[in-house]
């Protein structure tokens, strides 16, 4: 086991605490890569060996540390690549490691639903289970012949591969946050497009003040619909200028919800991404004469010194809708 996957515990909107929870692991490797925005991957190979500690004891040692400086718990996966670390990371519990070890993948991965390795989407799970191939197990033993016939070639070998086990993924270290994730689910299948645009406005709202939190902009926002049948819609736009300005944001996402001409939809869940992010002090704003997106844009000021001092519920959800 060479790769940690860790989620640390943040409270909600405390993405600017990413980089000094980052920093942490880079005491140990400096193979890092961010998972915004509350996680990362980490390639502990050389840190092992110059520790003389295996990856499940700097685990706790990185745990320990993580409460000790910044009062912030994290689950831990630990596996021989990155995608068995991700998984084992679904099965961690706060205190504790998950660990697969090496030569034991594919009875980790066995039981499993095809649904939960990555890569695998809804129309693909949805073919293989037709055909009985509805866990890892079951496509690991399938002919390959069957694979590619069912999903086509590439896809065919890669899925087999990855569910004997077989992981060619790597840490990839990165120092930024490419893209920022605000998901609103319901807690029923939920009908009233009033209630879809106000999970919208809050995500919005969300996005916005996490952006301006690590002093970012974005230059695309993207909405995905997860309906009652587990089936998606995402509709992605470029934004006319970069911005972390919630009520542009918000405005973004409505017109890309009404496009979708939705009638009696059954949502289950709304998420909003954030992407293509660059410096905010790199951004170009165009100047406006408009007294209320400037009180507006002085109000989330506001707002945003309120939340750090006082958390994220100091500022109700929908209060800076322009």
């Amino acid at each position: 086991m060479t790769i940690l996957c860790v989620r640390f515990q943040l409270p909600p909107m405390s993405e600017a605490a990413l980089p000094r929870l980052l920093g942490l692991l880079e005491e140990f490797t400096p193979v890092v890569e961010a998972l915004p925005p509350d996680g990362a991957l980490a390639d502990l190979r050389g840190a092992e060996r110059y520790f003389g500690r295996d990856a499940v004891e700097l685990a706790s040692v990185i745990r320990v540390r993580a409460l000790a400086l910044y009062g912030v718990d994290c689950v831990i996966g630990a596996g021989p690549g990155p995608m068995l670390a991700r998984m084992a990371l679904r099965d961690a519990r706060p205190g504790l490691t998950r660990a697969v070890p090496e030569g034991e993948e594919r009875e980790f991965l066995a039981g499993k639903p095809v649904a939960a390795l990555p890569g695998v989407g809804t129309a693909t799970a949805r073919t293989l289970c037709e055909y009985g191939l509805d866990t890892l197990g079951r496509v690991a033993a399938a002919p390959l012949s069957t694979l590619q016939r069912l999903v086509g070639a590439r896809t065919g070998r890669e899925l087999r591969e990855k569910a004997n086990g077989v992981d060619r993924g790597r840490v990839v270290p990165n120092g930024v946050s490419r893209s920022l994730a605000a998901d609103r689910p319901f807690d029923r299948d939920e009908l009233d497009p009033d209630r879809h645009r106000r999970a919208l406005l809050s995500a919005a709202e969300e996005l916005g003040a996490r952006l301006r939190a690590v002093d970012k902009v974005c230059r695309t926002l993207t909405l995905t619909v997860r309906y009652a049948d587990r089936s998606a819609t995402t509709r992605s736009r470029t934004l006319k200028e970069p911005t972390a300005h919630s009520a542009a944001l918000a405005r973004t996402a409505y017109d890309l919800y009404e496009a979708l001409g939705l009638q009696r939809a059954r949502v289950r869940t709304i998420a909003l991404r954030a992407e293509g992010l660059t410096s905010a002090e790199q951004a170009s704003h165009q100047l406006t004469f408009d007294p209320v997106d400037e009180k507006v844009r002085r109000i989330e000021e506001v707002a945003d010194r309120a939340r750090a001092k006082f958390g994220p519920r100091a500022v109700m959800p929908g209060s800076l809708a322009a």
